[in-house]
């Protein structure tokens, strides 16, 4: 069986790990965690990185940074993992969903304004397979509203939109490196921080509400309990498999371009027959083969098409199911406009498996599966 995932490995993760052991010093904030930090910074020119817990957990230290409060109002997109939302509703805000662009599944830039009322506190976007969303024109729509911006880039580490890093553009940003990420800690990821003015309340935030990271500093003599906070910090053996993937980031990232190329290459002929569509890179983005999806010509086809690939040991996936149709969607959230493609193309698309170890023989397998079920090949 050919999975759809299977969490990258170098080969130094473990020698790195027991580094952190050796070091005595596992908890928060150790060695690697510091490392991993530093090359965050260095590669994406965010003013401050903090390694946390995971995406979910960034994001949660990005509402709390952007005071979000009960009644407040966030617009985002439906087509989303449940974190994106969760993030804001824990802090009592409305999720305001709005319809995606077809052509890359990411926020309709040219609906959110509308969206936008007296309550609108923030707008969280979401860069959909490591595809920037159209920053420009929701950077000035947030401008002008006096809006914060908060970038889920879980999927979006080493890509960038019109030169930026994704994650960097935002005032806060936040990376995931869950297993199923182009970079791994197994559960795990980022906060980016735009503006160094909010790094000492990130740093209390993140540190159970104490000023904890001044005291290791040097900068206090005790720390005290200064906010409210959680406890954000991945433990440093986390941090040290991370890093052992860092370190090799560009060779990771080359090989998962080239099997997305391939992909697009031998499925050219069928999206040019019009049976599927494949990924669109709009002008100015550069992706870094988080995924690579397809879309079918509705629910029933995918599923057939699904029941195939499996049957020819291929796991194939669908993705999100729309949060404003879920309970907690209605419960938490509404939807600004009308639902014109959320929904539709989310029953459409059907992601192939896409991996750092996935050969060029199983890509072409895959692919002349593909041709197969629809006949062409």
């Amino acid at each position: 069986m050919i999975n759809f995932n299977v969490p990258p490995f170098t080969g130094k993760e473990m020698e790195y790990i027991r580094q952190a052991v050796e070091n005595q010093k596992i908890c928060g904030d150790g060695e690697f965690t510091a490392k991993c930090n530093k090359w965050i910074e260095e590669r994406t020119g965010t003013a401050k990185c903090l390694l946390t817990t995971s995406c979910t957990h960034a994001t949660e230290l990005a509402a709390l940074l952007a005071d979000i409060k009960e009644g407040d109002e966030v617009i985002m997109p439906s087509y989303t993992f449940v974190s994106t939302a969760d993030a804001f509703v824990l802090r009592g805000a409305k999720a305001v969903f709005v319809d995606i662009r077809p052509d890359t599944m990411n926020i309709d830039e040219n609906l959110i304004e509308d969206a936008v009322t007296d309550r609108t506190r923030a707008i969280a976007v979401v860069h959909y397979a490591g595809v920037g969303c159209e920053m420009n024109r929701i950077m000035d729509i947030a401008k002008r509203h006096d809006l914060y911006v908060i970038e889920d880039a879980a999927q979006g580490i080493m890509a960038s939109y019109k030169g930026k890093a994704l994650g960097t553009i935002g005032d806060f940003g936040c990376f995931s490196f869950h297993e199923t990420k182009n970079y791994s800690m197994g559960e795990g990821g980022a906060l980016l921080i735009r503006d160094e003015t909010y790094v000492e309340n990130a740093e209390i935030f993140r540190e159970k509400g104490t000023d904890r990271s001044k005291y290791f500093r040097g900068q206090v003599d005790k720390y005290r309990w200064m906010n409210y906070g959680s406890s954000y910090l991945p433990s440093d053996m986390n941090a040290a498999y991370l890093y052992a993937q860092l370190e090799m980031a560009d060779e990771i990232n080359d090989i998962r371009l080239a099997r997305w190329n391939r992909y697009r290459e031998l499925l050219a002929p069928l999206a040019e027959s019009g049976k599927i569509e494949l990924p669109f890179i709009p002008e100015g983005c550069v992706h870094n083969a988080h995924m690579f999806y397809i879309k079918a010509k509705d629910m029933e086809e995918r599923t057939a098409l699904i029941r195939f690939l499996k049957a020819n040991e291929i796991l194939a996936v669908f993705h999100y199911v729309p949060l404003h149709s879920a309970p907690a969607g209605l419960k938490f959230g509404r939807f600004h406009g009308e639902d014109r493609y959320t929904t539709r193309e989310s029953e459409r698309l059907l992601r192939l498996p896409m991996f750092y170890k996935l050969t060029e023989q199983e890509v072409d397998y895959i692919a002349g599966k593909v041709k197969e079920f629809y006949h062409e090949g």
